[in-house]
């Protein structure tokens, strides 16, 4: 059976450079999606919707698979939206931060098959939180992004340069700041973390 390669497919997009941050323009795309809030060490809320999102992805695939239906492909890393009450990221008021988990798809997914392993999974592997995921187009526009290496709480950094980037551009940031987990920091020292970071912008008179 042929296989998709999504990575492959979108690698400028999901593996960019780390000594420079480059503009991209993102496509129209397909995402397995769950909202939460706050900050992820503070409860159980956001590991429950991780592996809720985890699994629903997983059981649409292999759902997939059984039944024959081609083509297969692999199950793309997680990401997530950051934003705050006021709109804007700001890594100091954990408490106040909102997120969106997501999983990108291939076009040919279809929301029957998302909510048939939705219910499989909330019920079969009691994980409620999956009746919360959301199969939804997510159309980003022009963007600023880098491969920060390291540790998540020394972010800000790499953060500045995008903005920095940005702002040399002539543009203004616009939307959620935006995640990309190429790491497993279960399973990975803190300094080997791969995490791409990305910012949509706007050009100065267009926000």
């Amino acid at each position: 059976m042929d296989k998709v390669d999504l990575m492959k497919q979108w690698r400028h997009l999901y593996q960019p450079s780390a000594k420079e941050v480059v503009a991209v323009e993102m496509p129209p795309m397909n995402f397995l999606m769950v909202d939460g809030r706050g900050d992820p060490a503070s409860g159980p809320e956001f590991q429950e919707a991780m592996g809720a999102l985890y699994a629903v992805a997983y059981t649409v695939k292999f759902a997939r698979k059984k039944a024959g239906k081609a083509p297969d492909y692999g199950v793309m890393p997680p990401e997530a939206l950051w934003w705050t009450e006021r709109g804007e990221f700001d890594m100091t008021r954990r408490e106040q931060w909102r997120w969106t988990l997501m999983i990108a798809q291939p076009e040919f997914i279809s929301p029957e098959e998302v909510e048939e392993a939705k219910a499989e999974v909330a019920g079969k592997k009691n994980l409620p939180a999956a009746l919360r995921v959301r199969l939804e187009r997510f159309e980003e526009g022009q963007a600023a992004q880098i491969m920060h290496l390291g540790p998540y709480w020394e972010e800000p950094a790499t953060i500045g340069r995008l903005h920095e980037f940005i702002a040399a551009q002539g543009g203004q940031p616009c939307g959620k700041h935006h995640e990309i987990y190429l790491s497993d920091p279960r399973r990975s020292a803190p300094e080997k973390l791969k995490t791409v970071l990305r910012q949509p912008y706007a050009l100065s008179g267009a926000v």
